[in-house]
């Protein structure tokens, strides 16, 4: 993939924004899904917050279902500033404390780049999460016994996008948030079908992805799904079994990705959004290099169930 001038770097995602028209609704889901009520600031904007120190993670506002926009974690003030003059866009005031730059990605995802936003205090994790394995016993003595309860949501993980054209929309990623591909993922043909990518923050492994970008032929850009880092794989089990208790609908899972490696289980919002718990994924810094491989590998999983047949739209 052809390298663009980097205006700017981004430290993480921070949050997606979604609508939809009954937001009590919404909030239970999330509730049941592990994440709890953030600050109200009086919009009328629903905001829930995980077990981390993110102020929130999931936004909705009243509307049509859908998916508004994405927010991403700038390093610093002057990656802010930087990418505002190269936008000749306004710096302004975030909710939440701190900046923002609102942006458009080439297929009219809007992007919210934040800068300064303060940290809330982190809340408790679940017990009993130490693991007795057989290379390490961190929990002599001590017996386990998991609840089956929300799951514990630390964080906002990653977001997956499908896009109308893969090079227009890494060219423009790319220069703004200064990214890197994990994973490139080519079609028969050769193009370049998906980009696993993560932020660059040096020395420092991060996420093997951060977002992901696939361009399918005859699918119109559109959200795929958020994904949120719970506690560990006890966390992750019995919050699925918590969600099948109150019947929400499950999509796919459990299984281990191939691709992030990470322990994944999918759900799907009452309106149809997907929605990811996930656990132990791959940890990246900037020496490694690119990836390259195949749509079977990028579909596969190491074990668990197959993929439902309209994941990948």
């Amino acid at each position: 993939m052809m390298v663009e001038t980097v205006i700017a770097k981004a430290a993480d995602v921070e949050s997606v924004r979604f609508s939809a028209p009954d937001l009590a609704r919404m909030r239970g889901f999330l509730e049941d899904f592990g994440l709890r009520a953030a600050e109200d600031f009086g919009d009328g904007v629903l905001r829930m917050r995980g077990v981390g120190d993110a102020p929130f993670l999931h936004e909705t506002v009243e509307g049509e279902p859908g998916f508004v926009s994405l927010a991403i974690r700038m390093r610093r003030m002057d990656d802010l500033k930087a990418l505002a003059g190269a936008e000749g866009a306004a710096v302004e005031a975030a909710t939440g404390g701190g900046w923002r730059v609102m942006l458009t990605d080439p297929d009219g995802f809007r992007v919210e780049a934040v800068a300064e936003r303060p940290r809330v205090a982190s809340l408790a994790p679940p017990p009993n999460n130490a693991w007795n394995i057989a290379a390490r016993r961190e929990r002599p003595g001590e017996a386990k016994r998991i609840a089956v309860r929300p799951a514990h949501v630390v964080r906002l993980g990653h977001v997956v996008l499908g896009v109308s054209d893969m090079a227009r929309t890494w060219a423009w990623w790319r220069s703004r948030f200064g990214l890197l591909v994990s994973d490139e993922v080519r079609a028969p043909n050769d193009d370049v079908a998906a980009l696993f990518i993560r932020c660059d923050r040096g020395d420092e492994p991060v996420d093997h992805h951060t977002l992901n970008f696939a361009s399918l032929p005859g699918v119109p850009p559109k959200f795929h799904h958020a994904a949120f880092e719970v506690s560990d794989l006890d966390d992750l089990m019995a919050g699925g079994r918590y969600l099948e208790e109150k019947g929400h609908r499950h999509d796919w899972g459990v299984g281990r990705h191939v691709l992030g490696s990470q322990v994944f289980d999918y759900w799907r919002d009452p309106w149809g959004h997907r929605v990811e718990h996930w656990t132990d994924g791959d940890l990246f810094d900037a020496r490694v290099p690119t990836n390259v491989t195949d749509i079977p590998t990028m579909m596969g999983h190491q074990w668990g169930p197959a993929a439902p047949p309209d994941f990948a739209v």
